[in-house]
């Protein structure tokens, strides 16, 4: 069985009941104890005009019949007058053994008043009660009364009943108009922006279910368009991820077949170091150093996947031999066209991972020739400066070229985000960012007048492990 759960605006219209019935029971209170003084004061004025008739009747002494007449119109059943000091029975009839309760109107409080009111609806039945005040007909008279409670109580029953009755019907037109006001302004926008964040969660990489936002300028208009601010790029970022797992498997499928091609590539080169020429004893080693690299290269793919990366197996190296490595590979210089300008400090050692920094350096350098060939037709320089300050080597990589276009440096070191060149993948300086900054270390463009300058800063791994004890201390 499905158990119902009040929605927003079931929650509104019963909140909004509540809180006018309860600003109702507010005017209700002092309401009451109001009617309770009028009603009071008029039994208190009817016996004044009583008290003045029997004054002036001969002797003081009134009929009986008109007497009684008297007390029954006033609805009380003794009346008395204070005058200077001096209280004078003027009548009675049938007066009671005891009294069950006194009030005095001249000096009570709102609060007596109020308690005095709420007392008169659970007090029992038959109460006889007395009641002194100053109806004010003739000044510095005050008129003590005995009464029966029983027609007060009725009459404050019939009003009671009287203003609940208009307390509901003010109560309801008022809850409607609130209720329909606020459904109006807050409740459909809000059911509208939930309905829209359940249906896009449904199927976020569906551009038709964005929220289109209203044009209004309130919080709510706020909310519509940051939540189609955020779903635009959500959708982005998980087409992205699409793309990137999509690209992924066909870079692991790839890659098996790749690893098998280099294999056997390495095995004719095994063959070539057999070759007695000086030239080929000098390139078959750096031949199988790169079949070596792009082998395990290859078995780390398939192993992690293509969204990450191995962590880097650290050891101490000097960067002159891995800096040539990558000159080699690239064919630098080239004669009359790209010069190759090293300016490293000697026999000068880096803390890294030698394939990682190769990939890095070859990923700067390459992006540089690419520059030079496609804007400078292939004539230029590139400067690989390197050296270090304390425990932190630094490496600077330079061309000549016209550097890094403005729209593509909100986003340099991102996926599919930075292509500066037709044709590039976007993802060299992706690679080369994520690799660096696995080493505890930062790249960054520095410069890019003249052409573009890159710079990474590779901590040795002795100070990452004192700043570890530090955060731990």
């Amino acid at each position: 069985m499905t158990r119902y759960v009040a929605g927003l605006s079931t929650k509104l219209l019963l909140l909004t009941i509540v809180f006018v019935m309860v600003a109702e029971v507010l005017v209700f209170v002092p309401s009451v104890s109001n009617f309770r003084r009028q009603w009071l004061m008029e039994r208190l004025q009817a016996a004044q005009i009583a008290s003045l008739a029997a004054e002036a009747a001969p002797g003081g002494q009134l009929p009986a019949a008109l007497r009684d007449e008297l007390l029954d119109s006033a609805r009380v059943k003794a009346i008395s007058v204070k005058k200077e000091d001096k209280r004078v029975l003027i009548v009675e009839m049938d007066m009671p053994e005891e009294v069950d309760g006194a009030y005095d109107l001249r000096n009570a409080t709102w609060i007596n008043l109020i308690a005095d009111a709420l007392m008169v609806y659970v007090a029992p039945d038959g109460r006889i009660i007395r009641v002194v005040g100053e109806p004010g007909l003739n000044t510095g008279e005050t008129i003590d009364v005995v009464m029966e409670e029983g027609p007060l109580k009725a009459a404050m029953v019939q009003y009671g009943l009287d203003i609940l009755g208009l307390s509901i019907l003010i109560s309801v037109i008022t809850a409607t108009l609130v209720f329909l006001a606020l459904d109006a302004l807050l409740v459909k926008p809000m059911t509208k922006l939930t309905r829209n964040m359940v249906r896009f969660a449904e199927q976020p990489e569906d551009p038709t279910r964005i929220i289109a936002p209203s044009a209004r300028r309130d919080e709510i208009g706020v909310a519509e368009r940051e939540l189609s601010t955020m779903q635009h790029e959500l959708s982005q970022t998980l087409s992205q991820k699409t793309r990137l797992a999509a690209l992924g498997l066909a870079v692991s499928k790839v890659s098996h077949d790749l690893r098998n091609m280099l294999s056997s590539a390495q095995l004719l080169s095994d063959r070539l170091a057999e070759v007695k020429d000086p030239t080929v004893q000098r390139l078959v080693p750096k031949l199988i150093a790169s079949l070596d690299r792009a082998i395990r290269l290859c078995v780390h793919t398939l192993d992690f996947g293509q969204a990450q990366e191995t962590p880097p197996n650290r050891q101490r190296f000097e960067l002159g031999q891995l800096v040539d490595e990558v000159g080699d590979s690239l064919g630098l210089p080239r004669k009359d066209m790209i010069a190759w300008e090293l300016d490293l400090e000697d026999r000068l050692e880096v803390d890294a991972d030698r394939d990682q920094l190769y990939r890095v350096l070859s990923n700067l350098c390459r992006n540089a020739v690419q520059a030079l060939e496609s804007e400078c037709r292939g004539v230029g320089a590139i400067m690989v400066t390197a050296r270090r300050e304390g425990a932190v080597a630094l490496i600077e990589v330079a061309d000549t070229g016209p550097g890094v276009p403005e729209k593509a440096k909100e986003r340099l070191f991102q996926a599919f985000q930075s292509v500066a060149r037709k044709g590039g993948s976007g993802l060299g300086l992706a690679i080369a960012s994520e690799l660096v900054q696995a080493h505890g270390g930062q790249i960054a463009l520095v410069g890019n007048e003249g052409g573009a300058t890159f710079r990474i800063t590779i901590p040795d791994i002795v100070v990452e492990l004192k700043q570890a004890r530090r955060r731990r201390a």
